[in-house]
């Protein structure tokens, strides 16, 4: 990295720097190290040689950490930086004037289903060279977030989920005027896209937003080339103007999500649903997701959106029975276009719409698998997903894998037929447990217990990633469970230790 931190004495623009420095800072972004927080055990120990080395390329990488690194780096950066200074090293010519650049203008280009904005964002060093800044937000590849290991992703941490989507790409270009020409031109000539001018205060909340959304998702489906941009873009947001808002996306609560299925079901749309009832349970799917994990907006549709509920969600979250599976994609032609119709979707998005619908139906019996087709009982299968939550079925099936044959239970007469308990009551799954662990004591029984019950809820989704992590690796169920136990038991009721000793025990090498 120091030796790459020689192109910097061979160029004279501040912002060719800054880029420079960018790159060399995004070579681990995104990454995870066994012990610690990568920016600590990669960047601040980058800092410690690059102060050591005490070379004019040294210094110049130092002076661009000084503005681009996190908190902690650039701290420790300016004060490697000073000493060098002190010792006589020679500065580079652009240090004056790095991180001296002021924003011009904001922009978006859009398009009209909601799918993904393109925010323009311009700057200058007092005038001179400027240049533009590209990111690209997408609002459908949200996914789950989880807790990163570092200094980012603020928002996710504190359990504040954004509303703005996630950054998934950016790029500079110095043809400013010939970008801006071209998105009004588009705004302009195609139905489909959206060109407007931003102010940047809601800029800046947007883009923060969304950035925290991208660095508190494990592995982010960004652009191969976005950990070079990273730190470029954190700084550039930084000195956007504060007090902006995000819009807050609506609450839907039961009998709102109720109102609009039944306004949707009295529709001229739904008139030709011939199954009213497998289109009332599939309008409540539409729903949900939509309220769930599109930021809270139902009533958008897209070509995107829909590929995404038919192809990737429901065949891994929905237990869907056959008269569903073959509703529901007409039941969702049908929702296109209520709901276009009620947002003001153009005629043209509609048809995009619904093209890609019917391309998508032709993949979806192949894209959802029943579990009854790979010779799961349907009635096993029923029980262990009372709730439909299909993605929950392997876990559920790890922590509860005995649920027929007879159990007579300690110190009780008769026998009980495991195939009439119910797995997701707590009393009846105690006696499941029992009958797995004959002579147990109390507080044993008790311990699988917890560990039962948040693998049944999913509840952190990092303990089953561990689990199937340790299975990968050769170690046998029960050892699994009795880690798990451990390390519950020992993080308490912290849930940061518990993601902590999850994401350590994860690197467990395997059994002899």
């Amino acid at each position: 990295m120091l030796q790459h931190a020689r192109e910097l004495l061979a160029v004279r623009s501040p912002l060719d720097a800054e880029l420079i420095v960018s790159e060399i800072l995004g070579a681990w972004w995104g990454h995870r190290v066994p012990d610690g927080d990568v920016e600590e055990v990669i960047g601040e120990a980058l800092i410690d040689y690059a102060g050591s080395a005490g070379t004019p390329a040294a210094l110049a990488l130092l002076t661009g950490i000084a503005y681009m690194g996190t908190a902690r780096q650039a701290a420790k950066a300016e004060r490697a930086a000073l000493r060098l200074m002190g010792n006589g090293v020679a500065r580079p010519g652009w240090a004056d004037r790095v991180g001296m650049v002021a924003p011009e203008g904001c922009y978006v280009s859009r398009d009209v289903f909601g799918d993904q904005d393109s925010v323009v964002c311009t700057y200058s060093y007092g005038g001179a060279e400027r240049h533009a800044l590209v990111i690209l937000v997408d609002r459908n590849k949200a996914g789950a977030v989880q807790p990163a290991v570092g200094p980012f992703a603020p928002a996710a941490r504190a359990g504040h989920p954004p509303t703005s989507g996630m950054v998934r790409d950016a790029w500079v270009s110095s043809r400013v005027d010939k970008l801006l020409d071209h998105c009004r031109g588009e705004g302009r000539d195609n139905p489909l896209m959206r060109f407007e001018q931003l102010d940047p205060r809601d800029t800046k909340a947007l883009l923060q937003s969304a950035l925290d959304l991208t660095d508190g998702t494990d592995a982010p489906p960004v652009n191969e080339n976005f950990g070079s941009y990273h730190a470029f873009v954190r700084a550039r947001v930084g000195i956007l103007p504060p007090g902006g808002r995000l819009p807050q996306p609506p609450v839907y609560g039961p009998d709102r999500r109720a109102t609009i299925a039944a306004r949707f079901l009295a529709s001229d749309e739904a008139e030709e649903l011939s199954d009213r009832s497998a289109a009332s349970r599939c309008v409540d799917r539409i729903i949900d997701y939509g309220c769930t994990h599109d930021f809270g907006r139902p009533l958008r549709v897209s070509p995107v959106k829909c590929e995404m509920f038919l192809l990737d969600w429901l065949p891994r979250k929905v237990l869907l029975s056959p008269t569903e599976q073959e509703a529901v994609p007409h039941v969702l032609a049908a929702w296109v276009r209520w709901a276009g119709k009620r947002t003001g979707l153009p005629e043209e998005g509609v048809r995009a719409t619904l093209d890609a619908l019917w391309d998508a139906t032709a993949k979806f019996a192949e894209a959802y698998r029943d579990p009854s087709a790979f010779g799961l009982d349907r009635e096993l299968v029923d029980r262990l997903l009372p709730d439909g939550d299909l993605e929950a079925l392997p876990r559920r099936a790890f922590a509860l894998p005995f649920l027929s044959g007879t159990h007579r239970r300690s110190g009780r007469h008769g026998f009980v037929d495991l195939s009439a308990l119910n797995p997701a009551d707590p009393d009846d799954r105690r006696v499941i447990l029992e009958f797995e662990h004959p002579g147990a004591d109390e507080e044993h029984i008790e311990a699988h217990e917890r560990l039962t019950e948040r693998l049944w809820d999913g509840e952190p989704p990092q303990l089953w990633e561990t689990a199937q992590s340790l299975l990968d690796v050769g170690y046998e169920r029960h050892e699994i469970l009795h880690r798990l136990i451990d390390i519950l038991d020992r993080s308490g009721d912290d849930p940061e230790a518990l993601l902590e000793a999850l994401r350590v025990l994860r690197h467990e090498p395997p059994p002899e």
